[in-house]
Parts: C-alpha cells; sequence; structure tokens
C-alpha cells in the first residue's frame, strides 16, 4: 500500500512539472515566432512548485528518502537513535497539522474574499489553493500515521520497527535496490528476445 501510493504521488508530481516544461516551451516559441504570449507561464509555474513540492514532502516520507546530517547520528547508541527517529517523527507531524492548518485558514480567506490572482489571467485563488492543500491534508495525514505507529512500537520496545519505517536508506539499501531494479529490468528486456527466439526455432 505504502509503495503503490509513493508511485501514485511520484508519478503525479512528474507529470505536473513535465506539463509545465511543455507550456513554456509552447510559450517560448509563440512568443519567438508570433510575438505573441499566453501571459500564464510564469502564474502556472507558481502553482506547479507549490503543489509539486507539497507532493514531494509525502514521497520524500514513505521513500525514505529525506536528508538527514549524521555526521553525529551514526555514532549514537542504537535506543538512542531508535528515540531520535521517533521524536523526529512526532515533530514532522506538528510540523505538517501547522501547514495543513494555516493552508486551510488561506483556502477560506480566499473563498470569502473572492480572491484572485494578481495577472492577466485573475485567476480564482481558491482552485489553486484547494490542490495545495489537499496536498497538504495527505503529508498531515500521512506524518500522523508514522507518528502514531511509531509511538505505538516505542512503547511496545520494537526498536527496530520504529528505525526500519523512519530512519533514512544506508548507502547499502540505496546501492541493493539500484541492484535489484538494474536486474529487473535486465529481465524484462531479456524476456522479448527469448520470446522471439522461441517462436523463430518453432518456426523452422
Amino acid at each position: 500500500m505504502k509503495d503503490k501510493l509513493e508511485t501514485i504521488l511520484a508519478t503525479i508530481f512528474g507529470l505536473i512539472f513535465i506539463g509545465l516544461s511543455l507550456i513554456v516551451a509552447f510559450e517560448t516559441v509563440i512568443r519567438k515566432v508570433f510575438n505573441v504570449s499566453m501571459q500564464g507561464a510564469d502564474e502556472l509555474g507558481g502553482y506547479a512548485l507549490a503543489i509539486g513540492s507539497t507532493l514531494a514532502f509525502t514521497v520524500a516520507l514513505l521513500g525514505r528518502t529525506h536528508v538527514r546530517v549524521d555526521v553525529f547520528f551514526a555514532r549514537f547508541p542504537k535506543r538512542m537513535r531508535t528515540t531520535i527517529n521517533w521524536l523526529s517523527a512526532v515533530m514532522m507531524m506538528a510540523f505538517a497539522l501547522l501547514m495543513a492548518l494555516l493552508g486551510w485558514n488561506s483556502l477560506v480567506d480566499s473563498y470569502e474574499y473572492k480572491s484572485v490572482s494578481q495577472t492577466p489571467w485573475a485567476t480564482p485563488l481558491v482552485w489553486p489553493q484547494s490542490v495545495w492543500v489537499l496536498c497538504l491534508a495527505i503529508f498531515a495525514i500521512a506524518c500522523t500515521v508514522y507518528a502514531v505507529m511509531s509511538t505505538a512500537w516505542l512503547l511496545q520496545r520494537r526498536w527496530q520497527k520504529i528505525d526500519d519505517l523512519l530512519a533514512p536508506k544506508s548507502t547499502q539499501e540505496e546501492v541493493s535496490e539500484e541492484l535489484e531494479d538494474l536486474q529487473a529490468r535486465s529481465q524484462d528486456e531479456a524476456a522479448p528476445t527469448l520470446t522471439a527466439g522461441s517462436n523463430e526455432r518453432g518456426a523452422a
């Protein structure tokens, strides 16, 4: 479930910026060739950055790809490292809930005052902010689930469970994942070749 959600969010993240790059390229071409402008690429870029970066928060959390300065962390005793991992989950939950609350307040204000962007498009801000707040809510929910799970495991003294859930990936884990991915792709590429060879022998 976690891997599937991570894949979905990462795909959406990628599609957002692929779409934005196409819009920027189109804007550049028509401005150069026809000397006209859509006058909206900058605005869309701001929305894409806000929404995409918020999605990236959740992707980094689920994939354990967040960055941590561990010059001293790796030297701490295991139980102390686990406690720090748990504390980071609780603090991340508090941060995510605060961001979701502030985002919701901003959305409500935009709705009540019928705020629009200060661009030629005059986009109602409630539209992009709704998507942004939804992404913040997803991040807050994920952080809350992680904090609750890690707290339960802390009370049960299941230290390894907490580390497996929260600790950033080690270099060895990243290398192992890359090797497994490379092996899987090699097998996928070899399968059509083997099938074609079997068909040729059958035809002969």
